[in-house]
């Protein structure tokens, strides 16, 4: 499957990416090892959006907080 998620990175040309507690795009609470994913720095905040794409090698589903009705699916 493909998955996107947006990302503050600070070096975009950077090899490789490791993320934890990223905010997840589309369905991201299914993202496992082996999906595509695209990785967009945001360009709310000044990135220059798309910056990569690659094959997810590990992810972890980070529990929701208690008291929030709609929260965001988050990954590492």
């Amino acid at each position: 499957m493909m998955f996107a998620i947006k990302a503050e990175v600070s070096d975009p040309w950077a090899e490789t990416f490791g993320f934890s507690a990223q905010k997840t795009m589309y369905g991201g609470k299914h993202i496992a090892k082996g999906d595509t994913i695209f990785v967009f720095a945001s360009e709310n905040q000044g990135g220059p959006g798309l910056i990569a794409s690659g094959v997810v090698t590990s992810a972890k589903a980070i529990a929701k907080k208690r008291g929030i009705a709609r929260q965001t699916a988050r990954v590492s």
